[in-house]
């Protein structure tokens, strides 16, 4: 294969997808040492790239609808000026697999797909929605047309100096040095993968109850709703910090919580990333959604899994029985905690 000087790498979707893909991007770098790796993401995850030592260069695809052709073709021409010799896409997209076509970039390594495949060089199967490997396993595995064989799935994700001093000045300003932080986050990018906001509520109870210490709830500006759900029913120990992060904030803030208990979502990434022993609720287990693909990858990490249930049926972003959402208990949770704990 040929020795790529200047390499493209493409995931401009969500966080938990960029988190999982930084393996990869770590055995592209193993793999040419010298070549120029730059990274195009989306606004909304670029915290996250930015700063990662394997990284030469960041760049962000801000996809404002209102200006959104025009700065489609910008882009196109921003990455012609990198003369990149090699694009390798780890997901599917017309709108990516376009700009790498017409940016010019000569090989085009993704996914065999009806997303404008038919523009890419050189395509895989996509075997992802089975389901039978981690994610963080089939962006490794994309580099196997490269030559590229590894196995190491530590993700990694940069501790931004400004967030880390935020973080700190958190500490400081609620008092909470020398205390136990549970972080709690209760949002998900699909209804269908949320447990109930009285669950929560009622484990923080259980938390309380059994261990000293505070509860931090984080999250986008799209759980703010939930979040002061749960926040009141928290009976007086609970922080709410939904709506009020940056990923990089929430970053540093993660590593100084004493574990996370998540639904199965983007955070649950950044945590197991930077360290902090999570506990990841997976209210859907059907191929392609379920843990093996994207639990977290700690080995002091925990996935509370439904069983799998294949006549239980789900519209796109809406749950058609919303009783399945409940069959996680909160003492298994609660379970999935105290295992955890016996090894911090």
């Amino acid at each position: 294969m040929k020795d790529f000087k200047r390499i493209l790498i493409v995931r401009t979707d969500r966080i938990g997808d960029v988190v999982l893909t930084t393996p990869a991007v770590k055995a592209l770098r193993l793999f040419y040492p010298k070549a120029f790796l730059a990274m195009l993401v989306s606004s909304q995850t670029k915290d996250l790239v930015q700063g990662i030592p394997f990284i030469d260069e960041v760049i962000v695809d801000d996809r404002n609808e209102k200006y959104q052709r025009w700065r489609f073709f910008n882009l196109v021409n921003l990455i012609r000026r990198e003369r990149f010799d090699l694009a390798v896409i780890f997901h599917t997209k017309k709108r990516t697999n376009s700009l790498c076509f017409f940016a010019g970039i000569p090989m085009r390594l993704g996914y065999r797909n009806n997303k404008f495949g038919f523009l890419l060089t050189h395509k895989i199967n996509d075997l992802r929605l089975e389901g039978k490997k981690h994610e963080a396993q089939y962006c490794l595995d994309v580099l196997k047309v490269l030559g590229i064989e590894s196995e190491d799935l530590q993700t990694t994700v940069p501790l931004r100096n400004e967030c880390e001093q935020w973080a700190d000045d958190f500490i400081n300003t609620h008092n909470l040095a020398g205390e136990k932080l549970f972080a709690i986050h209760s949002g998900s990018s699909c209804p269908t993968k949320k447990w109930p906001a009285h669950k929560f509520v009622a484990l923080i109870a259980a938390l309380q109850e059994k261990y000293p210490g505070k509860v931090v709830l984080v999250g986008g500006v799209d759980n703010v709703e939930t979040a002061s759900i749960i926040k009141e029913g928290g009976q007086g120990n609970v922080l709410d910090l939904t709506g009020q992060t940056s990923v990089g904030q929430l970053a540093s803030l993660l590593k100084r919580c004493y574990i996370l208990i998540s639904n199965d979502s983007g955070p649950v990434h950044v945590g197991d990333a930077v360290g902090t022993p999570v506990v990841s609720i997976f209210t859907r287990n059907q191929p392609g959604i379920n843990p093996e693909r994207w639990r977290p990858l700690s080995p002091r990490s925990r996935a509370v899994v439904t069983s799998f249930v294949e006549d239980v049926s789900f519209a796109k972003g809406e749950v058609l029985d919303p009783e399945f959402l409940k069959i996680i208990t909160v003492e298994e949770v609660l379970e999935a905690v105290d295992d955890v704990f016996k090894l911090c």
